[in-house]
Parts: C-alpha cells; sequence; structure tokens
C-alpha cells in the first residue's frame, strides 16, 4: 500500500459531503441491485453537493436491468441499472465495487482502460488476483480494503498495540459470524485481524493460522500449538458482520470486538474513500491511507 497520505476531511480541506467549489465526484456503483449496491447508491444520492450517481451496474441477468437505480427506494435517480460495463462507466470518475473477485477484476480492467479510480471492498481475492488489482494500480488509483468500516479500521490498530503487549503466555482465536448469503470464510476482516496479528508477533499467519478444529486440538496430537491463531467462522441469518479477537491467558481473557449493526458504516466509509482517491492519479491505497492512521 502507499505511504502515510492526507486522509479526506483533514487539515485544510472540505470536510466529507461539503463541497469546495469543484464539480460533483461522479460515481458508478457495481452490484446496483444487491443489498451493498442499494446501501452505495442511497448514500451517494444523500452524499449532498459533493458527489453525484452517475453510473449503476449489475450482471446481464438481472431482474432490475433498464430500471432506475433509485426505484428500490420510491426515488428516481435518472441513472438506470445496466449491464454493459463502458456505458455504465462513460461518465464516472470512481467506480465502488463490492461484487465478487472474478467481477471486480473484469471492471478493474475497464476501468484502467477509461481512466476511472476505483474503490474495492470485495473479498475472497486469491494472492494472484491480489496482484493483479496491484498491477491496475500502476495505471489508476484503487483503494482495497476488505471492511470500509471506520470502526473496524480503528480496531485493526488497537489489535496491533494489544497483540505488542500480550505477546506470551496468551492464545489467539478470531471468531466472526455473518449472514447466510456470505460466500468466503473466513471473512476477509477476519483475515486482515488475523494478518495485523501476526505481523505484530513476527509471525506469518499463512503457517499458524488454523481454520476449524475437529478431533485432536493440533493437527501433531495433543493440546493447542500456542503460535497458532486459530479461526472460527459463522454463517446464519441477517448478521451484518461481528468479529472478536480473543487473547486467552491463564486467569483472563482480552476480547476486542466490533459488531455492525448496518453495512451504512460501509457505505459511509467508501464514499470517504472515493472522496480521498479524488486528488489521486495511480497508486494502491487501504483505509489506513483515507483514515491518516499509516
Amino acid at each position: 500500500m502507499s505511504g502515510p497520505a492526507q486522509a479526506a476531511g483533514v487539515g485544510t480541506g472540505p470536510l466529507p459531503g461539503q463541497n469546495s467549489g469543484a464539480p460533483p465526484l461522479r460515481i458508478a456503483v457495481a452490484g446496483a441491485s444487491g443489498r451493498m449496491g442499494r446501501m452505495l447508491i442511497e448514500a451517494v444520492l444523500s452524499a449532498g453537493d459533493d458527489m453525484v450517481l452517475s453510473g449503476a451496474l449489475d450482471v446481464p441477468d438481472s431482474p432490475s436491468l433498464g430500471h432506475d437505480a433509485a426505484a428500490f427506494a420510491g426515488h428516481t435517480s435518472g441513472v438506470s441499472i445496466a449491464s454493459d460495463l463502458r456505458a455504465a462507466l462513460a461518465k464516472a470518475q470512481v467506480l465502488i465495487d463490492f461484487t465478487r473477485p472474478a467481477g471486480t477484476l473484469a471492471h478493474l480492467a475497464v476501468c484502467r482502460e477509461l481512466g476511472v479510480k476505483a474503490v474495492i471492498g470485495t473479498t475472497g481475492f486469491t494472492p494472484a488476483e491480489k496482484a493483479a488489482v496491484a498491477e491496475h494500480a500502476r495505471h489508476i488509483a484503487i483503494m482495497m480494503a476488505p471492511n470500509m468500516s471506520v470502526g473496524v479500521n480503528v480496531v485493526l490498530k488497537l489489535l496491533d498495540s494489544a497483540a505488542r503487549m500480550l505477546n506470551e503466555g496468551y492464545d489467539i482465536e478470531i471468531i466472526e459470524a455473518h449472514h447466510r448469503h456470505k460466500v468466503d470464510a473466513p471473512s476477509g476482516t477476519a483475515l486482515k485481524m488475523g494478518e495485523v496479528v501476526a505481523a505484530a508477533l513476527g509471525r506469518n499467519l499463512k503457517e499458524c493460522a488454523v481454520y476449524g478444529r475437529e478431533g485432536v486440538s493440533s493437527p501433531h496430537g495433543g493440546e493447542r500449538d500456542p503460535q497458532t491463531i486459530g479461526f472460527a467462522t459463522i454463517r446464519g441469518g441477517d448478521v451484518v458482520g461481528d468479529h472478536t479477537v480473543l487473547f486467552a491467558g491463564i486467569g483472563e481473557r482480552i476480547e476486542i470486538s466490533h459488531k455492525s449493526s448496518s453495512r451504512a458504516t460501509y457505505a459511509q466509509g467508501s464514499l470517504r474513500a472515493a472522496r480521498f482517491l479524488a486528488g489521486r492519479t495511480c497508486g494502491l491505497f487501504d483505509m489506513n491511507d483515507v483514515l491518516g492512521l499509516a
């Protein structure tokens, strides 16, 4: 990711939602008829005079194609949902994408061709797919994060500090819960939490992660390996997203948790990221850059 960068709304620049006198930032939304897509569309339409919806994209078999992007909310945006990517991006400056890895990569290829920046909340990328995103970022500005919530990104900072201080005598487990429709597991946020904790402890998450347990606690037999970081995944109902990192010692437990009750936090973080990208031409950024936490 990039080095430290000034977050939107910090210093002498306009606060998020305020217009500095420049034309409004033109935003396109991928997955426009999905739960997150609709939340993003509502957020853009409510953002004020510094942002405008310029495109809405969905898959070719979506029943919402041709409908107004805000029809679900009983409003009219003047933007129709389209499956033609180039048409949806024709007027856009930034695409916000919370879809699937294959779709996001296809979108990025066209964004690169058209010079459109991208905010990516998609999770489940393989290492090779992440490398492909980084290659696109050599040509356009991309902000990619497994979780756009300001609170989650503050928690990541807290986890780094906690892991450094609780580096001996504590077993670490990460528990996450999401709705029944979520495809990837563990969640991108849980994996990011594991990466932060492992890095603070000088470990490689690929070598020390344990994804679920059955039978004996250790693959080599015997008790739990204290060097491992465990993951437990729950899928059910309409849980938006709960994450807890447990540091379990002898005689005490420390839990650092974040619970989302609405996708609105992800949408607002995405708009903040879009504003951040407005002043960048290329590079791969994360929410630390957006929030000035890097």
